[in-house]
């Protein structure tokens, strides 16, 4: 029986900070947006105070470490994909950002607004991510970030073309 997570559930192993966004996925609505805002808002002072390489290896050490926080937390919660783990947002929006570089604040919301499309209604091969990589164990916690992966794609595919035909 799946377990609803709580603030008491959040305390409970390292795994489920992360993997919950430090507390933002225990969001009553919208978590996966909440996750996202939360990494809009952490990417801004990770900007600044790491260089774009610093930024690229945080990103590939948080996928990593992730991977392992949302197997943790979904075998805890007894869940394939639960709605709580938000560090795949997280990640991904962060990937978005870095990956496009400095960007006036109207553009990063677009992004941000991107983002969450694809990740909520999964078109196209968000979807096909989202389901190909279905279950649980290792498997199961790859398939929990890599449609967020996909959508930052299709974020970066979509604001790429924004910007090459305002040049």
């Amino acid at each position: 029986m799946a377990i609803r997570p709580s603030p008491a559930f959040l305390w409970r192993h390292p795994a489920h900070w992360l993997a919950l966004g430090f507390g933002s996925g225990l969001s009553p609505k919208a978590p996966g947006t909440v996750g996202t805002l939360w990494g809009w808002l952490a990417w801004w002072p990770l900007s600044l105070w790491l260089t774009p390489m610093q930024q690229g290896v945080l990103i590939a050490l948080a996928t990593m470490v992730g991977w392992w926080a949302c197997k943790v937390t979904a075998e805890h919660l007894q869940m394939n994909d639960p709605g709580a783990i938000v560090w795949d947002e997280i990640v991904a929006i962060w990937l978005v950002l870095w990956a496009l570089g400095p960007l006036p604040l109207g553009l990063q919301l677009l992004a941000f607004a991107l983002f969450r499309f694809f990740d909520a209604v999964k078109p196209g091969p968000v979807a096909w991510a989202d389901q190909r990589f279905k279950g649980d164990g290792w498997r199961g916690a790859f398939g929990i970030m890599v449609d967020d992966f996909v959508a930052a794609a299709c974020t970066l595919i979509c604001l790429g073309t924004v910007l090459w035909a305002l040049k």
